[in-house]
């Protein structure tokens, strides 16, 4: 416990401010100790770990896997049969029975079977499209998304993560008769020894229209590029242009993205919340908002990415407060990765697939490739 503390592994946050990047805001439900904390927890050890008297311990704290004060679960309506040695990307068709225009406040994921249970996104089927792509169980195969034109994020899933929970003003609409499409990655191992999953959803829904709407995005993993969108010139890049790749044993290789913001519309969205994404050879991500004549905001930086501890950092400051996003800002994204042995996420995945040293990664969905993305949160007035 003090060694964990006091190189800061534990508790769990990797949003952090470095040299290079200082974020305007704190964040929301910031559990990083304090210096005189993590003291204590050296001091305790170091007179032997006393107890203390009973009496003055305070109650056992219940903990609770999932979204507080939920009030519908969804599943899908039979278990789904993993095919081991393979990645699969699943798409369930899930039916929330809305009869009214109804706003989520709140939303969480539980994998039903962890070990395999890569990432989860959520989409909005507004009009039941996804039906024509399911088969007699609710589901279907869906590589990217949920292959549905109309679709919104609702929500995201990723080891690590917490319940979204929006403050009482904040909520996503979803129309009479949606229907939602979980998409489940599956990363089967040689460690799986659960041959299937029942993914669950859990929604909490405002009795009334919210003052602000929530919409999410993410943006990254651009394998192409035009002179200000995509991704940009690399390291080792090859002379017909950019390209996505993470040589074998290369260390501190970075690569970056750009994503200008050309349609944020009349009512320009303010940004409530921000998180990354890369896989295993991933090592550091930051995030900066540069404006027009040349002015940058760094919005986040993760300098020790750690896959298995993922979640949506939140701003702490009020509404009226937060960053607005303005058509001619850019959106860059600098990601870090470590091709090497002395990656240990790296090590372990090799030695999953009996792989004996690194070899090339290219961008892609499967956890063995990589990524670069940032998710978003903005928030709009309701209309």
């Amino acid at each position: 416990m003090v060694e964990q503390t006091k190189t800061r592994a534990m508790p769990p946050w990797h949003a952090q401010n470095t040299d290079e990047c200082t974020v305007s805001f704190g964040w929301k439900n910031d559990t990083r100790l304090s210096e005189l904390e993590i003291a204590t927890f050296e001091a305790w050890n170091a007179a032997g770990l006393p107890e203390g008297d009973a009496k003055d311990a305070p109650p056992p704290r219940p903990l609770s896997p999932g979204l507080s004060g939920v009030q519908l679960e969804l599943k899908p309506t039979t278990p789904f049969a993993l095919e081991p040695g393979r990645d699969q990307f699943r798409c369930f068709i899930l039916d929330p029975k809305l009869t009214k225009d109804s706003f989520v406040n709140g939303a969480f994921v539980i994998p039903g079977n962890a070990a395999v249970v890569h990432h989860v996104l959520v989409f909005s089927d507004p009009q039941a499209k996804s039906l024509a792509n399911a088969d007699a169980s609710l589901s279907y195969d869906c590589f990217g998304g949920a292959s549905v034109d109309d679709s919104q994020l609702l929500t995201a899933w990723t080891p690590g993560g917490i319940p979204l929970e929006y403050p009482s003003n904040i909520a996503v609409p979803l129309s009479a008769g949606t229907l939602l499409v979980m998409q489940v990655h599956y990363h089967p191992h040689s460690a799986t020894d659960v041959a299937s999953d029942a993914t669950r959803l859990q929604l909490r829904f405002s009795d009334n229209a919210p003052q602000y709407t929530a919409v999410n995005a993410l943006i990254g993993n651009f394998s192409g590029s035009s002179a200000d969108f995509g991704l940009m010139p690399g390291p080792d890049d090859p002379a017909a242009g950019p390209a996505f790749l993470i040589p074998a044993n290369a260390s501190a290789h970075t690569e970056t993205m750009q994503f200008p913001f050309k349609d944020a519309a009349a009512l320009a969205p303010r940004l409530y919340g921000i998180g990354g994404h890369m896989h295993y050879v991933g090592v550091d991500e930051k995030v900066t908002l540069t404006q027009p004549d040349g002015r940058t905001d760094c919005l986040m930086q993760i300098p020790h990415w750690d896959f298995d501890w993922q979640r949506l950092y939140e701003y702490d400051a009020p509404i009226e407060q937060l960053r607005r996003i303005n058509v001619g800002d850019r959106l860059d994204i600098r990601c870090t990765y470590d091709n090497t042995l002395a990656n240990q996420k790296v090590a372990a995945s090799l030695l999953e697939q009996g792989i004996a040293a690194p070899r090339p990664v290219r961008l892609g969905e499967s956890t063995l490739d990589e990524m670069c993305l940032v998710s978003l949160t903005v928030l709009y007035p309701a209309r």
